[in-house]
C-alpha cells in the first residue's frame, strides 16, 4: 500500500508553520492544525521546486531570533 504522498502524480499545495518550515501536503487533505497554505498549487516535483526556492533557511523562526538577539 503506498502513502499519498508517495505519489508523483498527485496535486499537493505547500503549507507553511508558525516556525517558517515548509511541508507538502497533499490538496485533498483538510491542513492541519498549526500550518497555514502558502498558496501553491502544483505536483509533487513543482512543490518541491518552490520549497526549495523560498526555504533559504532551515532553522526554525525561533532560533533564528534567539541567535540574532544573541550576537
Amino acid at each position: 500500500m503506498t502513502s499519498c504522498f508517495d505519489r508523483e502524480d498527485g496535486v499537493f499545495r505547500v503549507l507553511i508553520n508558525h516556525e517558517e518550515q515548509y511541508s507538502l501536503w497533499p490538496e485533498w487533505k483538510a491542513v492541519p492544525g498549526g500550518w497555514r497554505d502558502t498558496g501553491f498549487l502544483g505536483d509533487k516535483k513543482a512543490c518541491l521546486s518552490y520549497i526549495e526556492d523560498v526555504w533559504i533557511d532551515m532553522r526554525p523562526l525561533s532560533l533564528r531570533q534567539f541567535m540574532d538577539n544573541a550576537s
